[in-house]
């Protein structure tokens, strides 16, 4: 059950995505909800760079809906779907307990699979083409161990000009960082690492993969080396922590053992990174990912008096949980290669001074999570489908909303 004072606010918002709202009554403050089918077209499903870079302003309405955040913290896990981690026989405690407690978003969804593309999606309102993981500097035709599909007719280039969210941040004046565990060096453009070729003794092959790293998918980041001296490994997670410089928004990913993405092949592989053994996988990352809230909320960072939210995302369902037509909304066409939607996944949005014991069940993806961040920060326009508000892509107030 929803708390009392936000079920009006969520009750609103599922109006607002489904495009029709009716009044329940004279004085009610309750309201009922046609659910209306999104029609898109399929026309311009991928668009350019440029037309990408132009971001409308953000609406009056979210920056009044949507109190100002000090940070967001993104915490990013791999190919699960909603059931496997909320539902009854979940292997993942840590996080179930963390959405009973605090805020989960019941209906979200991802954009497309396999992963690479939703990273994009999550730093630019867009996949920008990519539904593929080759290597962030692949282009059409290349012949390359990371360009496996690099002939297929649609293929783009993996490299992008857009506007990010980076870009957003500082030209705001805030900071950012992105966090990846496993990163051999800070900045490293390595596309696997360890590798056959470069292994690491006692270690599995290809903990670090850059197909989970979006930031090196942007052209800035490559080439600036102050950004990209912002993409660090969990060393730099954990200092950042301890001493309360966590930046305004933070990035997170584990590695492919701890991510429940898993690793099979190779030797050193732990047995609780083998997707053979998924229980034992989920519950390996379940303890990291309990592990790193643990850590942020005993830090100076959510003990203080300004707001700051974790969010638990994952990147795409598993491949159990494909199957029947809710695989995307908001922003998602049908028929894209692209963009037609990755799954629904679990979404949890955790505050220091937000809704306890939530549940919000209107339809969200990661362009709602990217709208969200750039409302909560103040940032006056939107990237990508963010902007796709008449596409049913709204802020996810009722889970950001500051209640104590």
């Amino acid at each position: 059950m929803l708390p009392s004072p936000l079920s009006a606010v969520v009750a609103r918002r599922r109006c607002e995505a489904a495009r029709a709202c009716v009044p329940a009554g004279a004085g009610a403050l309750a309201l009922a909800c046609l659910t209306v089918a999104a029609v898109v077209s399929a026309a311009g499903s991928l668009p350019s760079q440029a037309a990408t870079s132009a971001a409308p302003a953000a609406s009056p309405r979210d920056a009044r809906s949507v109190p100002r955040y000090a940070h967001i913290l993104v915490i990013v896990a791999e190919n699960k779907g909603y059931e496997l981690i909320i539902g009854a026989h979940t292997a993942a405690p840590n996080i179930k307990r963390l959405a009973q407690q605090y805020g989960l978003a019941s209906q979200f969804f991802a954009e497309v699979h396999p992963s690479e593309g939703n990273y994009i999606a999550m730093l630019a309102g867009d996949t920008l083409g990519v539904h593929d993981d080759d290597a962030y500097y692949c282009r059409p035709g290349m012949q390359d161990k990371w360009c496996a599909r690099s002939r297929q007719a649609d293929y783009v280039d993996h490299t992008f000009t857009t506007r990010s969210l980076m870009d957003q941040l500082q030209a705001k004046g805030l900071t950012w960082k992105a966090y990846m565990e496993s990163l051999p060096a800070p900045g490293s453009l390595i596309v696997r690492w360890p590798t056959a070729e470069q292994p690491v003794a006692g270690t599995p092959t290809q903990l670090y993969a850059a197909k989970h790293n979006g930031f090196v998918n942007f052209r800035d980041v490559q080439r600036d080396p102050a950004r990209s001296a912002k993409i660090v490994d969990f060393n730099g997670l954990y200092h950042d922590i301890a001493t309360g410089q966590l930046p305004n928004y933070a990035h997170i990913v584990p590695n492919q053992c701890n991510d429940m993405h898993g690793r099979d092949k190779g030797a050193d592989v732990p047995a609780d990174c083998r997707t053979s053994d998924l229980r034992a996988l989920i519950a390996r990352g379940d303890r990291v990912i309990g592990d790193l809230v643990g850590r942020i909320m005993a830090s100076q960072v959510w003990s203080g008096a300004e707001n700051a939210a974790i969010v638990i995302t994952f990147d795409e369902n598993d491949k159990d949980e494909r199957q029947g037509p809710d695989q995307g909304c908001c922003g998602n066409e049908a028929g894209s290669a692209a963009n037609s939607g990755g799954g629904r996944i679990p979404t949890l949005v955790i505050t220091n001074h937000g809704p306890r014991g939530m549940i919000d069940d209107t339809p969200y993806n990661h362009y709602s999570l990217l709208r969200t961040t750039e409302a909560a920060f103040g940032i006056s326009e939107y990237l990508g489908h963010a902007a796709d508000e008449h596409n049913g892509v709204v802020v996810m107030a009722p889970l950001f909303a500051v209640t104590h």
